[in-house]
């Protein structure tokens, strides 16, 4: 892979930023909770609706970013364990999503989460190692 100025940029932001980026790594995860289990009628839900994306775009998007933060700065350890608990977390909310109103479980759901989680850490991955 080559080394763009832009992948060097980024990792040096990811290092002297830990702190926010696990704060908003934080929020994130928050947002994608609350997103999954608000009931299909919430004017949060509508909104998304309106933008006529795949509903497994948007799992898969959703968990590559949950991945991808930690994944530029975190030690290899910290990433093994924040990859099973994003897609403990995938399984979870589908199964919450039960018992919120006029939503469904769908296991496709739960793979493109953990599709999403591959992607996201395998990317920033090939980013950290591209970088000297």
């Amino acid at each position: 892979m080559q080394v763009t100025i832009e992948k060097v940029v980024l990792l040096r932001f990811a290092s002297r930023y830990r702190r926010l980026l696990r704060v908003l790594w934080i929020c994130a995860v928050f947002t994608v909770v609350v997103g999954s289990l608000l009931p299909a009628s919430s004017s949060a839900l509508k909104a998304l609706d309106a933008l006529r994306l795949n509903d497994k775009v948007l799992h898969f998007s959703a968990y590559a970013a949950l991945a991808f933060l930690p994944a530029l700065h975190e030690s290899r350890r910290a990433l093994v364990t924040a990859a099973m608990l994003l897609v403990v977390l995938g399984i979870a909310l589908e199964y919450g999503q039960l018992v919120s109103f006029g939503r469904s479980f769908e296991y496709g759901d739960m793979g493109a989460d953990a599709a999403g989680v591959v992607f996201g850490m395998a990317t920033a991955l090939a980013i950290r190692a591209s970088v000297p």
